[in-house]
């Protein structure tokens, strides 16, 4: 996970340690049609300008949004200014240390189940589409005529927003991932996700382009199960699996 991005999630959860904040927000998503500043203020007992501080940091943090709209359901004249209404925001919040993506696992096994094929190559096929485009958009990041420590650096960014938490090798060409961000499902299901992940590697690596660069099974504890190595002699990891 991009540290930007994870910075902004511990920001998010960091802003519901205030309690007054907090009541504000879980008084606001309660209310399906939104919340006035007047009504929060009311109903968690602190003054209007304190709640308008508090429901706009809630909003500068992405977990409140806010309109204008009559409280009087009346328009024209005398009908009075629009009122600000605080609402939920779309955003979905969730944080793990080290990061965790089942949302990908998830699709990768729907599609695999609702292929109407033998859903293991269906899941193999989704694996490798998926790594494809994480591959692609490698690709377009490192820009036209990329060095191949260009594309190295460009495939670990993407797969560090996708919760990898990639590194370079031993050797310095190639990419270990130091997370799987579907453990534990990966420790009941080892072949299962295991086998996702080396197929979705070598979707990846396939449209990344660097010549040599092969997806292997490197199972460590508490770390990815696969890595990219240049292409050459067994890699003493790889060799124990």
């Amino acid at each position: 996970m991009a540290s930007t991005e994870l910075d902004g999630r511990i920001a998010a959860f960091a802003s519901l340690a205030d309690p007054t904040r907090r009541r504000l927000y879980l008084y606001v998503i309660s209310r399906p049609e939104g919340s006035g500043r007047e009504e929060a203020a009311e109903a968690t007992g602190i003054s209007k300008a304190l709640a308008a501080f508090h429901l706009d940091r809630l909003i500068d943090d992405g977990l409140l949004v806010a309109d204008y709209r009559r409280l009087t359901g009346r328009t024209g004249p005398g009908a009075g200014r629009p009122a600000k209404i605080y609402r939920r925001s779309a955003r979905e919040l969730s944080l793990t240390i080290p990061p965790r993506s089942y949302e990908v696992l998830a699709r990768l096994l729907a599609q695999a189940l609702t292929s109407g094929d033998d859903p293991g190559e269906s899941l193999r096929e989704s694996a490798r589409s998926v790594g494809s485009m994480l591959g692609a958009e490698a690709r377009r990041r490192a820009g036209s005529r990329p060095s191949r420590q260009r594309l190295l650096d460009a495939a670990a960014e993407v797969l560090d927003e996708s919760g990898f938490a990639p590194c370079p090798d031993a050797e310095g060409d190639g990419l270990v991932l130091g997370n799987c961000p579907f453990s534990p499902l990966s420790k009941d299901y080892v072949d299962l996700v295991c086998g996702a992940n080396l197929t979705l590697m070598e979707g990846l690596t396939s449209v990344l382009g660097i010549k040599g660069l092969e997806a292997v099974l490197e199972r460590r504890p508490e770390t990815c199960c696969v890595a990219m190595h240049r292409a050459g002699p067994v890699h003493p990891a790889a060799a124990e699996t």
